[in-house]
């Protein structure tokens, strides 16, 4: 239980500090389809244009949905992690492969259950296109977000984008926790540093890096497939993933799987930063091992 009030705690802190960069990231993600116009096509012309359109207030657009989703995402997958790790399933414990299993499986476990959220701060942060445009947001809030969605596209339409969701979560938390884990028992076996904050913050340097390069297709997908409706009367572009991973590439090119990779490593590197800091060092204040 401690675990997970810490989990929560750590990972609040870190997206609120780091969520105006995840807007950028989402605006830069959807650019380029069909349908929408495309105002900017660099981090820093995508920060203005928010600006713009809804003050620095509009960076925080989507931070209720962002913090819930963290509030059941982050404690599932990094104590489900443990847990993994600790009963050495399937592979050793201390091998690189065990480890990059159990953060690929507890990430798809987390992220599944908190996929709902996760489509709700997709579509409110991409609702900034419409404010620029000065038109009505979708979403006032994140109640009417969920009446809205599943009146449109029923209950199972709060999981649409679910698969790529799924497929991303593999991905981040192999690279993620995996890579955490790992660096920092090799920093600390080659004696480069004790276990402090020194090692925690070169580990979550490394882990932040390794999670944006195996992720950043699959989070691409996952916010275009999750910003289109699903309902009777919508229009959808695609089908499903490999529709929507087809023609990304066939329409844009191969690198546009990689759009918003900076602001991606931007936001995950301070974040990773943040929550792995603060974790550890609420996880020793609580008289808890580090992780």
């Amino acid at each position: 239980l401690k675990r997970v009030a810490l989990a929560s705690i750590s990972a609040s802190v870190a997206e609120a500090a780091t969520f105006p960069i995840d807007i950028v990231k989402t605006r830069l993600q959807l650019q380029g389809q069909p349908q929408l116009s495309s105002h900017f096509d660099t981090g820093f012309r995508g920060a203005f244009g928010v600006v713009r359109s809804g003050g620095l207030l509009g960076f925080y657009r989507g931070l209720s949905p962002a913090v819930l989703r963290h509030l059941i995402y982050t404690p599932i997958r990094i104590v489900g992690y443990e847990q993994l790790r600790s009963g050495g399933v399937a592979l050793p414990a201390e091998s690189l492969l065990g480890k990059a299993l159990c953060g690929g499986v507890s990430g798809v476990i987390a992220q599944v259950i908190a996929s709902p959220a996760d489509l709700i701060k997709v579509r409110m942060q991409a609702d900034g296109r419409l404010v620029r445009q000065h038109m009505q947001p979708r979403y006032s809030g994140i109640a009417d977000a969920f009446i809205k969605i599943t009146r449109a596209d029923g209950f199972r339409g709060l999981w649409t984008g679910v698969l790529p969701n799924a497929q991303r979560a593999f991905l981040v938390n192999m690279g993620e926790l995996a890579c955490y884990d790992h660096a920092k028992r090799v920093i600390i076996t080659k004696q480069v540093s004790e276990d402090n904050i020194y090692a925690h913050t070169l580990a979550s340097v490394a882990s932040g890096l390794c999670a944006t390069t195996l992720s950043c297709p699959a989070d691409v997908v996952k916010t275009r497939m999750m910003n289109q409706s699903t309902g009777k009367e919508a229009m959808t572009m695609y089908r499903n993933t490999i529709d929507c991973l087809v023609k990304t590439v066939r329409n844009e090119g191969v690198l546009a799987l990689w759009k918003g990779f900076f602001p991606t490593w931007a936001r995950l590197g301070p974040w990773q930063f943040v929550f792995w800091v603060s974790y550890e060092k609420f996880r020793n204040f609580a008289g808890l091992s580090s992780f």
